[in-house]
């Protein structure tokens, strides 16, 4: 394309990608335009360095050159934290979809910015399928240490800022809804006690948390308490975790049953009435290991879905009047080895009641657990350290409350 008269021609996206031919077009203008021209496109030599001059390049080299322009060279060193924070958005949501969505940007530029950062790292890093984005070997590599990057900046920009007076050091502390009021009430105010001393602000996110404490593995969550019902040791490197005790289940069972008498039921009688207890989604560490620990003894053993999953009342009520032997199993929520005690509920409208006895030998046990990141700034680490050594179990724990709240 010869300038006509003169003048400088005017290029837009449209006349680039007619004129232009992949060994003149350098990579910050491929990550510009939405479809790069074709390998091989059929432009002259001489045309395409003619164009690469008047897009202010300077003179392209000749074809077969063995030095890369000296821009082209740079340029896979231009990572920047927004390409980082785009593939983890990515990660996270499953779809370029609804990353795009949740990082107000559209479709598009999401998947140019992905490409961008494919061309950085050289080599594919997600993979498009029917059901979503899967990430390849090399992406769930680039993916783990993207969250550990972007937590470092977000926490020395918070630290940096602090310094300045600009605002306090930030704490993401998870606090699942299930936990027993009496402990979480304790937890919290020991933790909010340790960080208005070392003024630092705590963000309280309520929230659930899985057997692996994903959200504070992935860097979304610095710090949670939760449910442990394996070896501390057996956690995935970087989580730390201080232990707070060791909680059981209440178990609720028909007065009729022969170990109401007894104040006590062993596991084996247990596993053989139908269970209410959960839904899984609600405390998927000790869920899992409870069915685990009762097909020992049974072993097809499955929990039953309560019939509303925040009322006790209300499962109680359908064990009451079951046609076979049912029982209430609520989740963690009373410290284990508490002195047995048998409370009776009284149900007037109808010809039976439930009662709560102990499990023997205390065979389901979860402990509470204090859990964060080991590469938190050490003064946040200090925080958790001090709130977990103020956090001791209540007296109603001890012995038992009258009624937990919830079934699972």
């Amino acid at each position: 394309m010869e300038p006509m008269g003169g003048a400088m021609p005017v290029y837009d996206r449209d006349t680039i990608l007619k004129s232009v031919g992949r060994e003149t077009l350098d990579l910050e203008l491929a990550a510009w335009l939405p479809t790069g021209p074709t390998l091989g496109a059929d432009v002259p030599s001489d045309q395409g360095r003619r164009d690469h001059t008047v897009l202010g390049k300077g003179l392209s080299p000749p074809a077969g050159s063995a030095e890369p322009p000296k821009e082209a060279a740079r340029t896979p060193l231009a990572l920047e934290l927004r390409h980082l924070r785009y593939f983890v958005a990515l990660a996270d949501a499953g779809s370029f979809t609804h990353a795009a969505e949740r990082m107000f940007i559209t479709q598009p530029t999401l998947s140019q910015q992905i490409r961008r950062l494919e061309e950085i790292v050289g080599t594919q890093l997600a993979q498009r399928q029917r059901g979503g984005v899967r990430l390849t070997r090399a992406g769930a590599v680039l993916l783990e240490a993207s969250r550990n990057v972007l937590s470092l900046v977000d926490q020395e920009v918070s630290r940096t800022r602090q310094v300045a007076g600009l605002g306090r050091q930030r704490l993401r502390m998870v606090v699942p809804p299930r936990l027993p009021d009496a402990f979480a009430v304790e937890a919290s105010f020991a933790l909010r006690f340790a960080a208005a001393a070392a003024d630092v602000e705590i963000v309280w996110m309520e929230t659930l948390l899985d057997a692996g404490f994903s959200l504070i593995r992935q860097r979304r969550a610095d710090a949670g308490l939760g449910w442990l019902t394996v070896s501390p040791e057996a956690l995935p490197a970087p989580l730390d975790v201080m232990s707070l005790g060791q909680f059981e289940p209440d178990v609720w069972i028909p007065s009729s049953h022969v170990a109401a008498r007894r104040g006590t039921i062993r596991l084996d009688e247990l596993a053989r009435m139908e269970v209410i207890h959960g839904p899984r989604t609600a405390e998927t560490a000790t869920y899992d290991a409870w069915v685990q620990v009762l097909r020992t003894a049974e072993s097809r053993f499955e929990f039953t879905d309560p019939p509303l999953r925040h009322s006790l009342p209300i499962a109680l009520a359908f064990a009451a009047v079951a046609g076979w032997p049912t029982a209430v199993l609520t989740g963690p929520s009373v410290l284990a080895g508490s002195q047995p005690r048998m409370v009776r509920l009284p149900w007037p409208t109808a010809g039976h009641d439930m009662v709560r006895v102990s499990l023997e030998h205390h065979p389901l046990t979860a402990t509470a657990v204090l859990v964060w990141s080991s590469d938190l700034p050490r003064p946040l680490q200090q925080i958790l350290f001090d709130a977990g050594d103020g956090i001791t179990p209540s007296a109603s724990e001890r012995h038992g409350g009258q009624e937990p709240a919830a079934t699972g």
